[in-house]
């Protein structure tokens, strides 16, 4: 977005607030801003901007309400720092804490990195998965490193998550969803039942920190999709649970059960790194109560702000947090043993209004990834058996081709003798589809109709793995060219599929410098070396 230059501030910028954080930034960087820019708000009532000085270098700049509440970010964010936690740097806080400048880390967030999957109805491709894969295995850090030697008095509003802070969850859902609904149920009952929930909700206390509001768009992402937090000025000691659940069964989201189960076996691996962890049997029903939970909690949001504030957004996200409330009802009495609660939550889901909602269909986007390794580096005890006039004049440049069979196999030009070639048309072509005839293999609905399908994925593991192989071999004996071809029927879908994909993970996992050429579609790329 482009910064609205500092003449036209006008009356629109000249309220005590603004001029006040404006003058903060005069103090910590010597000048007034060059620009000014409005930022889209969030939930709170937090003022955004970003303000760039005359080399159009920004940060941004906070205006809010609540003193405690400010308080509470600025604390956390510098322990966070001093935890070398992927945070944003508090630059600057006023006398009174109710303006700050933060360092700015950018327009990309993970919410609209995998956009295109959400829109897709849960069908996410491999790059967003591995992005939501990167975000869930740094979340223990902040929770358990974070946490140590953090000061929980500072946290806003409370410390700690305690049966009080449950039950008022529960009944805001009582309240602002449930008797919308004009549903009967017994109150005193389904009370009864809530305390008793609460209670096993904080049966188990945790010195972690809870993030509380861990969702896609409070994760920045900068150009190498490393995820950064931001917005954890709710969090406070608790089980780490809950932030998994918030951001798993977050309902817009609508992450296949493959994929969630992917997730949730992700986070289980990389909490090991930072605490003993619990048996995976205790794991998991100890998270299906916090899933129960957060969407009771999530429901009583959508009702007041859908039914009573009448937002679309939230009215329209109410049938698939319903839909996630009939596959928890799913799992029994064994994990959740609140008969009327249970019973009454059953009655919810069959209503006339909420009509059944059709699952999406699973994402078979297995991804085909390889292990981590140190090339093995060329030792002179080698010997002759490995040399030859190639040997050692490096750097390697790896050319990759897609093309049609009826026009014939590219032609080697490099005086190597070429490399190889791989015959894609075993797998289903989505050329023989109307939708599709006219775009490729590089456009998303293309990428995503491979993907779920799974043959793709399927042909490409042992290609990657023996692609990993030479290139590695190559690379220790300084050999300077290496070519993979695919053809299909078009040269238009798989093979340019196939092609791409392979070219951009040799870039990425070698950092050698990578030649595609998609040949029938006249279009050439370079990867550059890393």
């Amino acid at each position: 977005m482009q910064a609205v230059p500092s003449p036209i501030f006008g009356d629109s910028i000249r309220n005590k607030g603004m001029e006040k954080l404006l003058a903060l930034y005069k103090r910590w960087r010597g000048s007034e801003p060059a620009g000014v820019e409005k930022l889209e708000g969030a939930g709170s009532n937090r003022a955004y901007y970003r303000l760039t000085d005359e080399d159009g270098e920004p940060v941004i700049g906070v205006i809010g309400t609540s003193r405690d509440e400010n308080h509470a970010f600025v604390y956390l964010a510098r322990h966070f720092e001093k935890r070398r936690l992927p945070v944003p740097h508090v630059l600057a806080v006023s006398e009174d804490e109710t303006r700050y400048l933060q360092t700015d880390l950018g327009e990309r967030s993970l919410f609209e990195a995998v956009r295109g999957g959400r829109e897709a109805g849960g069908r996410y491709n491999l790059a967003e998965q591995e992005l939501l894969r990167r975000t869930i295995r740094e979340l223990p850090n902040i929770q358990l490193r974070g946490a140590r030697g953090l000061d929980f008095s500072n946290c806003y509003p409370q410390p700690e998550f305690d049966q009080r802070g449950v039950l008022f969850d529960l009944n805001y859902f009582k309240y602002c969803f449930l008797k919308a609904t004009e549903l009967d149920f017994h109150e005193l009952k389904l009370e009864a039942n809530f305390r008793m929930f609460a209670k096993d909700l904080t049966s188990e206390k945790m010195d972690a920190f809870l993030y509380r509001d861990f969702q896609a768009r409070n994760v920045m992402l900068d150009k190498e999709g490393k995820p950064y937090f931001i917005d954890f000025q709710g969090g406070r000691k608790g089980p780490f649970y809950y932030d998994l659940a918030s951001f798993l069964w977050q309902a817009s989201a609508k992450y296949s059960f493959k994929l969630r189960r992917e997730l949730v076996f992700e986070y289980y691996q990389s909490l090991k790194n930072y605490t003993e962890v619990p048996s995976k049997r205790h794991f998991v029903n100890r998270l299906s109560l916090f899933v129960l939970f957060r969407t009771l909690q999530v429901l009583g949001a959508y009702g007041f702000r859908g039914y009573f504030e009448r937002k679309k957004h939230f009215v329209d996200s109410i049938p698939p947090a319903i839909q996630n409330l009939r596959d928890l009802l799913a799992l029994g009495e064994d994990v959740f043993p609140y008969p009327y609660m249970m019973s009454m939550l059953e009655r919810l889901t069959r209503l006339p209004q909420f009509a059944h909602i059709e699952r999406p269909a699973a994402n078979r986007s297995d991804g085909f990834r390889t292990a981590e390794k140190d090339i093995y580096k060329a030792n002179p005890m080698d010997g002759p058996a490995t040399f030859s006039k190639y040997d050692g004049k490096g750097p390697l440049v790896v050319r990759v081709f897609s093309f049609s069979y009826r026009k014939g196999i590219p032609e080697d030009t490099s005086g190597n003798g070429g490399g190889y070639v791989f015959d894609c048309r075993s797998t289903h072509n989505p050329g023989r589809y109307e939708p599709y005839k006219k775009i490729t293999g590089l456009d998303e609905p293309v990428i995503r109709f491979l993907e779920d399908d799974g043959e793709i994925l399927d042909f490409l593991k042992p290609v990657y793995r023996l692609a990993d192989h030479h290139v590695e071999r190559y690379m220790q004996r300084g050999f300077t060219d290496l070519m993979f071809c695919f053809g299909c029927t078009g040269g238009q879908h798989r093979s340019v599929y196939c092609a791409q994909h392979l070219a951009e993970h040799l870039n990425e996992k070698y950092g050698i410098e990578v030649h595609i050429t998609h040949r029938e579609q006249g279009i050439r790329q370079t990867l550059n070396a890393r």
